[in-house]
């Protein structure tokens, strides 16, 4: 049987009531594994689409969301964090080398943070990864990309923090 959306929204839910912080999002990352292991999951709510990002399903209670994204061509991203909230990202095609960094000048209200390198990976189908709160990353897409990602609240709903590479 298919795990369909409602399942994960569910489990998703399910593990943020019943296991709070880190831990809980740990579970979610197993359940973002599970949805990118399932084609019919991933037919349904990311071959059928162009949008480079879609919110497909917002927890009314929790505020977490599931967005379908699909790149459909090379990018580089700047390096960024997702302000107060978490991510998990979920690679169904393609390849994402993502790079961590790390704060080397803390910004204030007028001036951005400064980072640098701090660890170079690559996301193939099948990986998830957690971002935390102030975790600063950023993605390099080479070729078109699938992703699945699950956030702590719409990200399209905060301000988030300024940031440049130092030097």
């Amino acid at each position: 049987m298919s795990y369909t959306l409602d399942q994960f929204a569910s489990d998703c839910r399910e593990a943020i009531e019943t296991t709070p912080g880190k831990a809980g999002r740990e579970q979610i990352v197993e359940h973002v594994k599970t949805a990118l292991k399932d084609a019919t999951f991933i037919e349904t709510w990311l071959d059928n689409q162009d949008d480079e990002r879609r919110v497909i399903y917002e927890d009314a209670e929790h505020g977490f969301c599931i967005c379908a994204h699909v790149y459909n061509g090379a990018a580089r991203g700047k390096p960024h964090d997702h302000g107060p909230t978490w991510a998990i990202y979920g690679q169904a095609a393609g390849e994402t080398e993502m790079t961590d960094w790390k704060v080397v000048k803390e910004g204030s209200a007028d001036t951005p943070k400064e980072v640098e390198l701090a660890r170079t990976y690559t996301l193939r189908p099948g990986d998830a990864h957690l971002y935390e709160p102030g975790d600063i990353h950023a993605p390099l897409r080479d070729a078109p990309t699938r992703l699945i990602r699950v956030e702590g609240t719409n990200t399209e709903n905060i301000t988030r923090t300024k940031i440049i590479e130092a030097g």
